[in-house]
């Protein structure tokens, strides 16, 4: 690996002066392999997850856009509150897989002067936006028709066009639905199921689009529901009640998703699995006489950032100390490719140097 502050092959890495407000946090930092076979993965690989998440919203975009066109065709025909509203819902969609396209291509941009950790954070901050957009728009809008159809439902139509458009709509959901789960389950821990898969996923392209889509697929059942009993008990309050539930269905995902989102974009680390396996790692290095805190955190999918308090043993020398980073680094390059940014902190290094 290649230390960001220079102490490369045959310059000793040196420990910052203290300041007059403490000692320097950290003196020596180290950016994960460059090349493929250090990492543990090939470019290929790498560039796996971008195109995932991509193909994850490509086919929702095809799948809402041209849904929502025909729920808003059958709902005007109809009069159907609950049929408004899964168009609404649709259309919603559509924009919000846009913003996290939008999302998606800015977090791939490199690392700049103001940006030095890249920008793979962009994704998080679109995410907690389609939130939002999920709460206000889809949400609060279908539920507000369904208050307003209440106060004066529409009389009865024939159900046949809602029935069909709402079972097309299902077989196209269906299938973005299954391109999301798909690609949660490449990151699916064994025995996990896939709600524990969607809390564990750093992509928020790909969970988001599989968190509406779920909301999408059981609003569909909702709709044809409340569409299902109107005429079954010839009442046509059962359609704008389906509306409202439909709406607070919306607003049960939005809080979701912004609960998620907003867990990543604060600093999210890795989970306590991951970080006992790093434990786990420092102690097999010999060179070590104590380890402190292993701290992380996630700046994008796939990028994750380690700062590591750790005593190397004081008999050392410094060329020693070299070897043991370097071994430190290759282990969790192997183990933990995710882990592209590798930092000691200031202690570690000072006590080599005492």
């Amino acid at each position: 690996m290649a230390q960001e502050q220079q102490a490369g092959a045959g310059q000793q890495p040196r420990a910052l002066p203290e300041h007059a407000n403490g000692p320097a946090d950290l003196p020596a930092a180290r950016q994960a392999p460059s090349s493929p076979a250090a990492a543990g993965t090939t470019p290929a690989a790498d560039d796996a997850a971008p195109s995932d998440s991509r193909k994850v919203i490509y086919a929702a975009i095809a799948a809402n856009l041209g849904i929502a066109i025909s729920k808003f065709v059958v709902a005007a025909v109809t009069g159907s509150a609950a049929m408004l509203a899964e168009g609404i819902h649709s259309a919603v969609d559509t924009g919000n897989e846009l913003l996290l396209l939008i999302g998606e291509r800015m977090s791939t941009r490199a690392p700049d002067r103001r940006h030095p950790f890249g920008y793979g954070k962009s994704v998080y901050f679109w995410a907690l936006i389609v939130a939002l957009s999920v709460f206000s728009l889809g949400g609060g809008l279908s539920i507000y028709h369904g208050i307003e159809a209440l106060q004066a439902p529409p009389p009865l139509e024939d159900p046949t066009w809602n029935y069909v458009v709402l079972a097309a709509a299902a077989l196209f959901e269906g299938y973005s639905w299954n391109v999301s789960r798909k690609s949660l389950n490449t990151t699916r821990a064994p025995g996990s199921s896939l709600w524990q898969a969607f809390r564990a996923s750093k992509d928020a392209s790909v969970f988001t689009v599989f968190i509406e889509d779920t909301a999408a697929l059981l609003g569909i059942v909702v709709a044809a529901a409340g569409i299902a009993l109107g005429h079954w008990f010839d009442n046509p309050y059962f359609d704008p009640a389906a509306s409202i539930v439909i709406g607070l269905l919306l607003v049960g995902a939005a809080v979701t998703l912004a609960r998620e989102t907003g867990e990543l974009l604060v600093g999210e680390g890795v989970n306590r699995e991951q970080l006992a396996q790093l434990h786990t790692l420092f102690e097999q290095e010999p060179a070590l006489e104590s380890i402190g805190k292993l701290r992380t955190m996630q700046l994008g999918p796939g990028d994750v950032l380690l700062a590591a308090s750790v005593r190397f043993r004081r008999e050392l020398r410094m060329p020693e100390v070299e070897q043991a980073i370097a071994r430190l680094e290759n282990a969790i390059a192997a183990s933990h490719p995710d882990i592209k940014h590798l930092y000691f902190e200031s202690e570690a290094l000072r006590s080599a140097l005492r």
